[in-house]
C-alpha cells in the first residue's frame, strides 16, 4: 500500500473520531520537495511466517490502524511527554551510564 494511501486512511479515521470544524484532515496533507519518491511505500511479506507457522494477524490493516489512532487520541498525556522531550531524561537516567 503506498504511503499516501496510509495517510489518507488515517485521515478518514480521524475525520470520524475527531472531526475538524474547518474541514477534512486530508486537507492538511502537505508534499515536501526534499523527499520526492523516497517514501513511496514500505512493505512486508508475511508469507513465510504464514506458511511455516500458520500465523495470521488478529487485526486487519484498517482495524489495527483504527485501534492505534484511538489509543493516541485517548492518551494525550503520553503524547505531551514525548513531544516535550521529557522522555530524554528517562533515557539518560536509564541508558547513558551502561
Amino acid at each position: 500500500m503506498p504511503n499516501l494511501e496510509v495517510v489518507r486512511a488515517v485521515c478518514r479515521i480521524l475525520d470520524e473520531l475527531r472531526p475538524r470544524p474547518s474541514g477534512k484532515h486530508e486537507s492538511l496533507i502537505e508534499f515536501v520537495k526534499d523527499r520526492p519518491g523516497h517514501d513511496r511505500r514500505y512493505a512486508i511479506d508475511s508469507s513465510k511466517i504464514t506458511r511455516e507457522l500458520d500465523w495470521k494477524p488478529n487485526e486487519t490493516f484498517e482495524s489495527g490502524l483504527r485501534k492505534t489512532g484511538t489509543w493516541y487520541l485517548d492518551n494525550p498525556a503520553w503524547i505531551a511527554e514525548v513531544t516535550s522531550g521529557e522522555y530524554r531524561k528517562w533515557v539518560e537516567k536509564n541508558y547513558m551510564n551502561r
